[in-house]
């Protein structure tokens, strides 16, 4: 059971190694200026290798899960499936559901670990491979594979990294936990933060927050939704910058552009961003020197106004 880019590794890394009797994902969603029906990436997946699809709107009710019934499975595995599993679903298999989640469990449980762990500036993030109950995220964990979160790590980047060691970590363990060999632990709940559904509006800068921050805010919102403040009333993505600390820019007001040396800059609370590329909305991506070439009032103006 999965939906987007993340769970296509484990899913391919379930049918080198294990018999996959049917796969359940979203329904085709409308997508682009087009507005045409698009299949979830799992569901391609899956069609190339020719495996029974189910996309049920919701699984709420009982009766949603009969086909998955009729496949008769010993274990589900769920990554990113993006709906939320009721205990008819969750006490079907006789090896109960397996969740490839993208953090060391307890931190970040919920549906946007990638991002939160890149806002808050950890250090270190990683998968956890555990059994689901009706709690979310609070199942025990069978086992966990760390991974280190780099200085210019994008929630894209760390996406793609983690994908792999999740579908890593299951091929590994998945037969001894059907076999009894591997046991559970119970997470310690007083450890636990929450990472919350990231939306569109979660892009929009702040320039009262330090630098460093502000780097972290654009990593995180990178592919989606795109880091973007307000320019003459429009929307601005900030696509590429670099943070300097304090004691290498000139204080301002947060949020002001204006140019140090050579180099192009916009305020914050403490230190500023150093611009690389920007697009405005409706515009293509460009280079910052390109863009200001084009709409010179940009250097002095005040970004969030």
């Amino acid at each position: 059971m999965g939906t987007p880019d993340f769970a296509v590794p484990s899913l391919r890394a379930l049918i080198e190694t294990q018999q996959v009797v049917g796969v359940v994902t979203q329904p085709d969603r409308q997508a682009g200026r087009g507005r045409h029906f698009r299949s979830p990436p799992v569901k391609v997946a899956a069609q190339e290798s020719n495996i029974p699809i189910y996309q049920p709107k919701s699984l709420k009710k009982e009766e949603s899960a009969h086909l998955i019934r009729e496949w008769q499975p010993d274990v589900i595995v769920v990554a990113a499936f993006g709906q939320i599993l009721r205990p008819h679903v969750l006490d079907l298999p006789p090896y109960g559901c397996l969740n490839v989640h993208a953090s060391l469990l307890p931190r970040w449980r919920g549906a946007s670990p990638i991002q939160h762990a890149i806002l808050a500036g950890d250090l270190e993030t990683g998968i956890s491979l555990m059994r689901m109950d009706i709690g979310m995220d609070t199942g025990p964990v069978y086992s966990q594979a760390p991974a280190k979160i780099e200085p210019n790590e994008t929630a894209a980047t760390l996406h793609d990294k983690l994908a792999q060691s999740g579908a890593d970590l299951l091929a590994r363990h998945l037969a001894d936990i059907i076999a009894g060999l591997l046991v559970a632990y119970s997470q310690d709940d007083s450890l636990a933060t929450y990472a919350p559904l990231i939306k569109k509006s979660d892009g929009e800068i702040s320039w009262e927050i330090r630098s460093d921050q502000l780097d972290r805010h654009i990593r995180a919102m990178t592919p989606w939704p795109s880091a973007f403040t307000l320019w003459n009333g429009k929307p601005l993505k900030i696509l590429e910058a670099h943070p300097v600390g304090a004691d290498g820019v000139p204080a301002a007001i947060p949020g002001l552009v204006f140019i140090h040396g050579n180099e192009i800059m916009v305020a914050a609370k403490e230190g500023g961003l150093r611009l690389f590329a920007v697009q405005l909305s409706g515009k293509p991506a460009m280079p910052i020197a390109d863009f200001v070439r084009g709409r010179p009032d940009f250097i002095g103006s005040r970004l969030g106004d």
